[in-house]
């Protein structure tokens, strides 16, 4: 049987924040939502990305132009006025499959994001960590959304399992009820996020609403998946910070016995991404999330006899 392939952005090894002990992480292309926050826009779409980094752009410096002689589409131009040296037409670029540009880039300006793998070169990779995780350390994949690329996640979750390789997940669980268990029964531990209660306010930001979140964490909490179901709220200012949130986030853990909650403060990692996608990052004047805020939001859930993790401040 042929081996399935699936595209990778980003393999991270010796991670401690992202599941039990150290892992490997693998963010796996693809994702229905379009978080105005998000840290891996080039992540967004199951398909190569082209990244210009600025900084290393030799046009002004050298007068290059390769990248301009190779594209055959004609996307690139070169401009004077403004900070950056060209300027890319993301439309007439995004359907090029060979990318000629990046490889007529001698300083890497031009980079390519995005790689598809075959479940033996992942395992490979997994081989070749697992000496460093220790005994409770694994997989996990990430995104992106896992379950974009369902048949790929499942089948090398599978491999992962026979070759008794502890499996974790980070997703929005904003999928078919059918492909959750049917992949729940080769996974250990789960981080699902959860944005906001009130679906409008959700879909403002995140392009799409809750009610197939919610109706699936509510799904796999009632079922008899034996693993670790965590629940994870990036706290945006202006958006998901309010008493409110909380208190009705607490009340719809409770009701289903979801006892565990990780508030992740607010950062502009991803902002230099954004601009290498030639976007505009919506929240490059947001300060990150104060001590004072996550703290009120924890009490919230504590009193709400819910255990609440701020950041890299967990049990496992």
């Amino acid at each position: 049987m042929k081996e399935k392939q699936g595209m990778i952005f980003d393999i991270q090894s010796y991670s401690v924040h992202d599941g039990p002990g150290c892992r490997t992480l693998v963010f796996m292309s693809g994702c229905p939502m379009r978080c105005q926050w998000c840290a891996n826009p080039e992540g967004w779409d199951l398909r190569q990305r082209l990244l210009y980094r600025v900084s290393k752009c030799i046009n002004r410096s050298r007068g290059c132009e390769r990248c301009v002689a190779a594209c055959p589409y004609k996307a690139i131009t070169i401009v004077q006025e403004n900070e950056v040296s060209i300027i890319i037409d993301r439309n007439k670029c995004k359907n090029c499959k060979e990318l000629k540009c990046t490889a007529a880039c001698l300083n890497e300006a031009l980079i390519i994001c995005g790689k598809w793998y075959r479940e033996v070169d992942l395992m490979r990779i997994f081989n070749r960590d697992r000496n460093f995780w220790g005994s409770t350390g694994g997989v996990t994949f990430t995104g992106g959304e896992p379950f974009v690329q369902k048949e790929f996640l499942l089948a090398i979750l599978k491999r992962c399992k026979e070759a008794y390789i502890h499996t974790a997940l980070e997703t929005t669980l904003h999928t078919g009820r059918d492909t959750i268990f049917e992949t729940m029964k080769h996974v250990d531990f789960v981080f699902t996020d959860i944005k906001h209660m009130n679906s409008d306010r959700h879909k403002e930001l995140t392009g799409v609403s809750n009610e197939t979140i919610l109706r699936n964490i509510a799904s796999l909490a009632l079922s008899n998946w034996p693993g670790r179901l965590v629940l994870r709220m990036p706290v945006i200012e202006g958006f998901n910070d309010t008493e409110e949130n909380a208190k009705a986030t607490a009340l719809f853990m409770n009701r289903l016995g979801l006892k565990e909650m990780n508030l992740l403060p607010f950062h502009r990692m991803g902002e230099s991404k954004w601009r290498q996608l030639g976007m505009t990052y919506p929240y490059a004047e947001m300060e990150t999330t104060s001590d004072e805020v996550l703290g009120r939001l924890q009490d919230i859930y504590l009193d709400n006899d819910i255990l609440c993790y701020v950041g890299s401040d967990t049990p496992f």
